[in-house]
């Protein structure tokens, strides 16, 4: 499965730079059209190559995914804190109610009580 992996990872990184080599020309980006940008007075332009504008947009597009994701998700990872602190609360009252139950049994009796419960 590792070498399945290698060889994914592989390929992958092939593609990436036959593409980025194929799209090495210089594009210009610009915040805003120009006419509102002529309407406010400035506008911010960066030239960069055209590959790294396309895998900023899917670096972005995980980014912006992967948070999207998280949050949507709060209310389960809460959900099971809340039942991961219960589960504790009943495991420690247990213990306790055991340690009650068998106070002053030697323990031995008290091990084989619990086992045949």
């Amino acid at each position: 499965m590792r070498y399945i992996r290698y060889a994914f990872l592989a390929a992958l990184g092939i593609v990436l730079i036959s593409v980025s080599l194929a799209n090495r020309a210089s594009v210009t980006l610009k915040l805003m059209p120009d006419d509102l940008a002529d309407l406010l007075g400035f506008n911010f332009t960066i030239a960069l190559p055209l590959f790294l504008v396309v895998l900023g947009g899917v670096v972005a597009g995980l980014v912006i995914g992967f948070i999207w994701e998280w949050l949507r998700e709060h209310k389960h990872r809460r959900q099971a804190d809340v039942k991961h602190r219960e589960v504790r609360r009943l495991e420690r009252e247990v213990k306790s109610l055991k340690k009650k139950q068998n106070e002053g049994k030697d323990e031995v009796l008290a091990i084989l009580d619990d086992a045949a419960a």
